[in-house]
């Protein structure tokens, strides 16, 4: 579990508004849920800059539809 302190959750925050910036869209609960989980990760592995953090937020969850995850009982067929 991370060790995060206030001024890392107001890093993380502000990661995560830099996403809804970027991609303009509007607040979404399990959109920013799964965001904020994202940036914790990221955070636990070493990430403390507010620009990398945003960057790589905005360069893997390549808009909304990026953050909706299938259910675990979800299968695709190739």
């Amino acid at each position: 579990m991370s060790r995060c302190i206030e001024k890392d959750y107001l890093l993380i925050s502000k990661a995560v508004r830099e996403w809804y910036r970027h991609y303009e869209v509007e607040w979404d609960d399990k959109a920013s849920s799964f965001l904020c989980d994202a940036a914790i990760d990221l955070y636990d592995d070493g990430c403390r800059s507010l620009e990398e953090m945003a960057t790589v937020l905005i360069g893997t969850y390549v808009g909304l539809a990026a953050t909706r995850v299938n259910a675990p009982s979800s299968s695709s067929v190739h």
